[in-house]
């Protein structure tokens, strides 16, 4: 193992041994596993993940390291960074042993994608180029997965994963973890914890984000760390700036070990992401280990006075937390699933420019523009020049206190703006400036040129009380870039989010030891008995197929009068792979909920030809009203192959529909080629479908299939 693990050096020194150790003879194989596509000539090498589906990115033999992780995503739902959960397997554990959304994972909070440049973590392309080079050993498997826990799906996942194989691996080598939480507000009358872990290992980092729920500094809290049950930390910090080794507050910043990739000021709802790598000086534990920080600053009146310079604040906390340590941990809680893990735990995105008839503009013109940076529409205003001004209704759906975030675009012919909500602005701070700081004046000002065309910043619009009804959101154009040719404005969509009411706290009890097969920490029955609610069905499917026992329960699930139950009974299904499945799944098919739909036909799609029974009913949803349910219909078709022959027409009747999304008819096309020679005819379709430029490989592929001839692969 030597030249491995050579984070835990200092900067220079990482650098130094690593090109230094360059010259030794390897004693590993290097491997990698990617989405790339095994057909040879297919330039179409991601991968499609639906709402709620669990995709394994790799699942690998050991003894090996995973040195390096490679992802790009495309994909148009509001804070989806979040929504996609990062799991890492060892050794055959139920229990992930790494278990992220993929943002924080990457240390961008919020669902934001900025960038990062760090020693184990960098982030380029603003923030679409995700790269992690945390070594995680294991000593017999890893499996690494991602879900796609939001509400659209994920049409294109690129990723790489590098490994070595080894012969063994030292036996002081511990595995590596990640975890996260959150609290909204942080919990008052105790400080906000990172991680409470038992074990032997050392705490090698943070990710740590904050949303203010008040105008202010946030940040005078220490940072603390509490080792092996003592009474009083042994790292105590100075405050939080001084925790991500800044000083006087925190701006945007990268270095090797600490940072701040996201730091949008003292404004109610700004935004705050900070990362600390404890590379250089990890922190050891033996027995248990505590980490957290307090959640403490400047508070002020209603007035805006000032009224503490340190006083705990109800801001909006959440972490990941990254260490090594001997075996699985199994006695963490469940991360929060889905949209709970939103910013705010809610969101209605509004595609604005679905309101084109109704918007009016002053000194300009708006249009809507299409399929713009890899699928996204745009609402499109032609801004003249100072003063120029567009218009957009924006209505609430019932009286509340709400946060309005513009997902704005950048591009070389854009201005610089800001908004007004019915003509008043946003994002005030009216507190009393103090003699050390510079006072806000009006609202926020977006410069929006980038040399490059990107679709979408997140914009937080301020916290506000909205009625039910129509509002009218307006941009403001206040000149442009020096480098900028135009006036221009494009908005992808605006999210709106609810305020949520505080939720306590619960404290989490760790499940006494069991023996044999566990997820964190408690055994299949403690879940059967809980069968009723969607956390514990999904707990069941966490077994996989050591969950048969519970088949029963999680079918009558399917029945649930809870969609988020029948969800999560159709998400165990999938990882279950149970053949007696199949006649609840096929009824599954017609429900009223569209992700049950969806992860329906992925169960039946992961039973390939012990589904044959549920081909009419499969060829019924290639019909259905979304398309992330058509296209996993098809898929299971495909893994269904010649039995289903059945559907050859129906799979033609919908490739040939004009204007069908791209990705389904990759999954028709699939699906013919899977049949094989039943699939004939079928052929003349398929010709057709390969004047279609992001359709032509699979139906390359299909056709090679369907004739019999060989399929060049890797």
């Amino acid at each position: 193992m030597k030249g491995h693990l050579l984070l835990l050096l200092a900067p220079a020194s990482v650098i130094a041994q690593s090109l230094s150790d360059l010259p030794r003879l390897k004693n590993f194989s290097a491997h990698r596993v990617s989405s790339d596509n095994h057909y040879v000539k297919s330039n179409d090498d991601s991968k499609r993940i639906f709402p709620g589906e669990t995709f394994v990115m790799a699942d690998l033999r050991g003894p090996g390291v995973v040195n390096h992780i490679w992802i790009t995503v495309a994909d148009n739902e509001f804070a989806w960074p979040r929504l996609v959960r990062l799991r890492v397997y060892y050794d055959g554990k139920k229990t992930p042993s790494v278990d992220v959304p993929l943002g924080d994972f990457f240390g961008i909070g919020h669902g934001y994608e900025r960038d990062l440049d760090s020693m184990p973590i960098r982030v380029s392309s603003f923030g679409r180029a995700r790269n992690s080079y945390w070594e995680m050993p294991f000593r017999e498997s890893c499996k690494i997965t991602v879900t796609d826990e939001g509400n659209r799906p994920v049409t294109m996942f690129y990723y790489h994963v590098d490994w070595q194989q080894h012969a063994s691996l030292p036996a002081d080598v511990a595995y590596f973890h990640g975890y996260y939480r959150q609290e909204r507000p942080a919990a008052a009358g105790k400080n906000y914890e990172f991680v409470s872990l038992k074990g032997t290992g050392h705490y090698v980092g943070t990710v740590l984000n904050v949303i203010q729920a008040g105008v202010g500094w946030f940040g005078e809290g220490d940072d603390l760390f509490y080792v092996d049950g003592a009474k009083h930390p042994q790292i105590a910090g100075t405050g939080t700036e001084d925790y991500f080794n800044e000083a006087w507050g925190l701006r945007v910043s990268y270095s090797p070990w600490y940072g701040t990739p996201v730091a949008e000021g003292e404004r109610v709802g700004a935004r705050l992401t900070g990362y600390r790598w404890h590379v250089p000086d990890p922190i050891p534990f033996t027995k248990s280990l505590w980490a957290g920080i307090e959640h403490a600053g400047w508070t002020y009146n209603a007035d805006g006075s000032n009224r503490s310079g340190f006083e705990e604040r109800p801001d909006f906390f959440s972490s990941a937390a990254f260490w090594y340590q001997k075996g699985v941990n199994e006695d963490l809680a469940e991360p929060p699933y889905g949209n709970a893990r939103l910013p705010l735990g809610n969101a209605l995105q509004i595609a604005v420019e679905d309101s084109i008839a109704e918007v009016t503009t002053v000194k300009g013109k708006a249009s809507v523009q299409k399929e713009v940076d890899w699928g996204r529409d745009l609402l499109f205003f032609e801004g003249e020049g100072v003063g120029s001004r567009i218009n957009i209704p924006l209505d609430v759906p019932e009286s509340g206190r709400y946060e309005i975030v513009a997902r704005i675009a950048q591009a070389p012919d854009y201005g610089d703006y800001y908004a007004l909500l019915d003509g008043k602005p946003t994002n005030l701070d009216n507190r009393e400036a103090l003699t050390s700081e510079v006072p806000a004046s009006g609202s926020e000002v977006f410069h929006n040129y980038l040399p490059e065309v990107y679709v979408a910043v997140d914009r937080p619009l301020g916290w506000l009380e909205l009625t039910k009804g129509r509002h009218t959101l307006s941009f403001v154009c206040v000149g442009r870039d020096g480098r900028s040719s135009g006036y221009y404005l494009g908005i992808n969509d605006v999210a709106l989010e609810r305020i949520p009411e505080p939720v306590p706290v619960e404290a989490f009890v760790p499940a006494p030891a069991a023996v044999g097969v566990v997820y964190r920490g408690r055994p299949l029955s403690a879940y059967m008995k809980q069968s009723s609610n969607a956390d514990a069905i999904r707990a069941i499917g966490s077994f996989g197929k050591d969950a048969a026992p519970a088949t029963s329960e999680v079918i009558r699930a399917l029945t649930d009068q809870d969609a988020e139950v029948r969800s999560a009974a159709a998400w165990a299904l999938s990882q279950m792979a149970a053949p007696a499945t199949v006649p609840a799944l096929e009824k599954s098919l017609a429900d009223s909920n569209p992700r049950v739909r969806t992860l329906s036909a992925i169960a039946l799609g992961s039973l390939g030809p012990k589904a044959a029974a549920a081909i009419p009913a499969l060829i019924s949803a290639l019909s259905d009203p979304e398309a992330y349910v058509r296209a996993p219909a098809a898929d299971a078709l495909g893994s269904i192959g010649p039995s289903a022959k059945t559907a050859v027409q129906a799979l033609v009747d919908r490739l040939q529909v004009r204007d069908e999304q791209t990705y389904v008819l990759r999954s028709m096309a699939a699906a013919l080629g899977n049949i094989g020679p039943d699939a004939a005819s079928a052929l003349p379709a398929l010709e057709e479908a390969l004047k279609k430029p992001r359709v032509i490989y699979t139906a390359q592929e299909a056709i090679l299939k369907i004739k019999k001839e060989p399929v060049p692969v890797w």
